[in-house]
């Protein structure tokens, strides 16, 4: 990754005759700017709040003082979110790994043996076929295949999802021992057929297996049903098709657990054994809160302790496939460090996407949240757990490092032994009862014990829990991306799964467990306010919705409610502009990105606050106010052809009505017409010093929303913005230009 620091001596570098280091760590060479720029940053920002406290005092009528308050409290809000930003500045760090010492210090008898858990939701948003890749890809690392373990969970409850789980077993006798054999890097079939490979016999012999897989998963996902003929396998593997019955619901089922691969047993083409893999859906009954995907995982989490009970879990979002066999031994390169294994709860890697456009217009890279950030909070005490691509000691679900919660059963405690076959009749009994919706009423599942209930981020508040109970984690960012994902690739769905987070990490912040006041008091302030900067990120809609409407209403009734350019306190302005948005380039480019991608950043990031951010905020404080309430939706990974095609060629895709691009809309009609209204007047030969900065403003927007101006007049295709869509918006642009010249008269 650009600008990180080179190696050289480290905490962890070997010395004399001692053991190869697994890992070493060493600052970013930018932290001292970082502060250096903070304290002459936090000075002018001082002088921002003198100037705003003189200006209200002064206000000479109700209306300049009205909005003299509300860019008061803008500024406020932008101010919160830059101290607690300044949390992943204060001491980045940079991580490298030598998975070579690893295999050099310990024997492959003794490696630790790993449980991977997969959720799935959904056959028809998640296709089979994508999960069956992912599944794929762990199932091949470069690890003894008998001691990892593959939990499937599909909370659809799908029987078009066993089915290709059930094909994707018998394909993996073949998978995994050509991929060793030919030392494969790309271990997710689909990855490494579309890329360049050597076309050899055994090769195109594998090839149309996988063809001939894909299509009979794609056939049934097309039919809604599974044929008979194409259920080949076992009695069992019939026979477990039988529990799809007319009473049997995606809401309402028994729990299923089917394995199709057991390692005791179990052998691929070469003769070697294969890894488990084991088909779960937890059951559910519509009487009784599904806790979404923290509940799903906490049934993983059961019936995985009970079955294998490895020391270490893998979490992977259906989507992200394993990018590098060797990620495993990365991860076991702190793991396995004596020194910080006993507080260690986790080993974040990055969630890194693929098939992002040339210049990211949708910001699905997330440079900011998954790397710039995280590096910064690997510095104070660990970043946050983002949901997928993270390995986990089992053991941190189970209470303090210095304190153990004893389950209610001992085949669920971390310290079990399995001693018995996982087809036994025993061990399938108690996984059937521990997977039952019953099963967690009255006990602490999801509030002392596994991932937490609370939040529809789960992820984000499992991860801070575990922090304030004195866990640990670290951020590792390898060359090799560990893993690819899916992003979003229409505006709708990118902006739905960002109001879904805001939701949910409002609901964190406006808890009993809010990182403000209960992390500030547990982990310190630092770590405290970079977990607040993530829970409270949909305030950013205030200051973005006053700056985006406030002073181009002003403009238009020219109303000045910022200093002359000949003023000094323009220069302040003007500082705080620049300086936050060269320091946030700065931070985009050192972490590898382009300036354009940064461009496009910050437009989605202004997108976002008259968006998903406000939409958000609303319907959480709705819900908290008891009026609404929120619930999951699963991102679509299906794509499609014509989506696609404009997606690649950088085209924002709208094409369906939304109150969301009403919001859009209207935000960009005001600021075209108070732009245009302002040039009017500068060509006129009116004197507009005073009204430079809104003028400014205005111009900054419009530019900004040159996509939304193409998809409302110039654009013919399927993803241009719906009439409806446009006619709300001037509608509405109308009566507030309206309501804006009655106030300022």
């Amino acid at each position: 990754m650009e600008g990180q620091p080179k190696e050289s001596g480290t905490k962890k570098a070997s010395t004399g005759g001692g053991p190869p280091p697994f890992h070493t760590v060493k600052p970013m060479g930018i932290t001292i700017f970082n502060r250096l720029f903070a304290t002459v940053y936090a000075l002018a920002i001082l002088a921002l709040f003198y100037h705003h406290t003189k200006t209200l005092l002064c206000s000479p009528t109700l209306v300049s003082f009205s909005m003299n308050l509300a860019l008061s409290l803008s500024d406020f809000v932008l101010t919160f979110m830059w101290i607690s930003t300044q949390t992943f500045r204060m001491c980045p760090v940079y991580r490298k790994q030598f998975p070579e010492n690893v295999e050099k210090v310990m024997k492959r008898s003794d490696f630790p043996a790993l449980d991977v858990f997969i959720c799935t939701a959904d056959p028809y948003k998640e296709p089979p076929i994508g999960v069956v890749n992912t599944a794929l890809s762990v199932m091949a690392y470069d690890y003894p295949t008998e001691k990892i373990s593959v939990y499937v969970s599909d909370d659809g409850g799908s029987a078009l999802t066993l089915f290709s789980f059930m094909e994707a077993a018998k394909f993996s006798t073949h998978w995994l021992p050509f991929c060793k054999k030919n030392n494969i890097l790309e271990r997710s079939p689909e990855a490494y057929f579309e890329s360049s490979h050597p076309c050899t016999s055994e090769t195109e012999k594998i090839e149309v297996m996988y063809r001939s897989m894909k299509a009979k998963v794609e056939l049934a996902l097309e039919k809604g049903e599974v044929d008979d003929q194409y259920i080949t396998g076992l009695d069992q593997q019939h026979e477990i098709f039988n529990k799809w019955t007319d009473n049997f619901t995606r809401q309402d089922h028994p729990p299923v657990i089917q394995v199709l691969l057991d390692a005791s047993k179990d052998k691929d083409i070469a003769g070697n054994l294969m890894p488990n893999l084991i088909y779960v859906s937890r059951g559910k009954c519509k009487a009784l809160p599904h806790h979404f995907k923290a509940g799903a995982l906490n049934a993983l989490l059961r019936v995985s302790s009970n079955m294998t009970n490895a020391p270490t879990i893998l979490t992977l979002d259906c989507d992200f496939c394993s990018n590098d066999p060797q990620t495993l031994l990365r991860a076991m390169c702190y793991l396995c460090d004596p020194a910080i294994r006993s507080t260690l709860a986790y080993v974040q890697f990055p969630q890194i996407y693929r098939g992002i456009n040339k210049n990211d217009i949708y910001c699905g890279e997330y440079k900011r949240l998954f790397v710039i950030n995280t590096m910064g909070m690997d510095g104070v005490k660990g970043p946050n757990y983002v949901g997928t691509g993270c390995f986990f000691r089992r053991r941190a679900f189970f209470g303090s490092p210095s304190s153990l919660i004893s389950p209610e059963i001992p085949e669920l405690s971390p310290d079990h032994v399995v001693d018995k076959p996982i087809q036994s009749q025993s061990v399938l009994a108690l996984a059937h009862q521990v997977a039952d919706c019953n099963y967690e009423n009255q006990t602490d599942w999801g509030s002392k014990i596994g991932f937490r209930y609370g939040s529809l981020v789960e992820d984000y508040y499992t991860g801070f829990r575990l922090q304030c109970e004195g866990w640990k984690g670290i951020f590792c960012s390898p060359e090799r991306p560990a893993f690819f994902g899916d992003v979003p690739i229409n505006l709708a769905d990118a902006l739905n799964q960002q109001k879904r987070w805001s939701i949910g990490l409002l609901e964190v912040g406006f808890s009993n467990h809010s990182p403000a006041t209960f992390g500030v008091r547990s982990k310190g302030i630092l770590m405290g306010l970079g977990y607040a900067q993530l829970a409270f990120w949909a305030i950013w809609s205030i200051p973005i919705t006053t700056y985006a409407f406030l002073p181009q209403l002003a403009l238009l009734n020219r109303v000045s409610i910022f200093p002359k350019v000949s003023e000094p306190w323009f220069f302040l302005y003007a500082f705080l502009f620049l300086g936050a948005y060269g320091q946030d380039c700065l931070d985009f480019v050192l972490a590898g990105g382009s300036v354009q991608r940064w461009w496009n950043d910050q437009r989605f990031w202004h997108i976002r606050g008259v968006t998903c951010y406000l939409f958000g905020s609303i319907e959480f404080f709705l819900k908290f106010l008891g009026i609404s309430a929120s619930g999951f939706t699963v991102t679509s990974k299906a794509v499609d052809a014509e989506q696609r095609k404009r997606y690649e060629q950088g085209i924002f895709e709208f094409g369906v009505h939304s109150p969301m691009f009403v919001s859009l809309t209207l935000a960009a009609i005001i600021n075209l017409i108070s732009f245009s209204q302002g040039l009017v007047e500068v060509f006129g030969g009116n004197n507009l010093e005073g009204l430079f900065v809104q003028m400014f403003i205005s111009g900054f927007a419009v530019v900004n929303s040159w996509p939304i101006y193409e998809a409302i007049a110039l654009r013919n295709d399927n993803g241009k913005m719906p009439i409806k869509t446009t006619i709300m918006a001037t509608l509405l642009a109308g009566a507030l230009y309206m309501a804006a010249s009655f106030i300022f008269k």
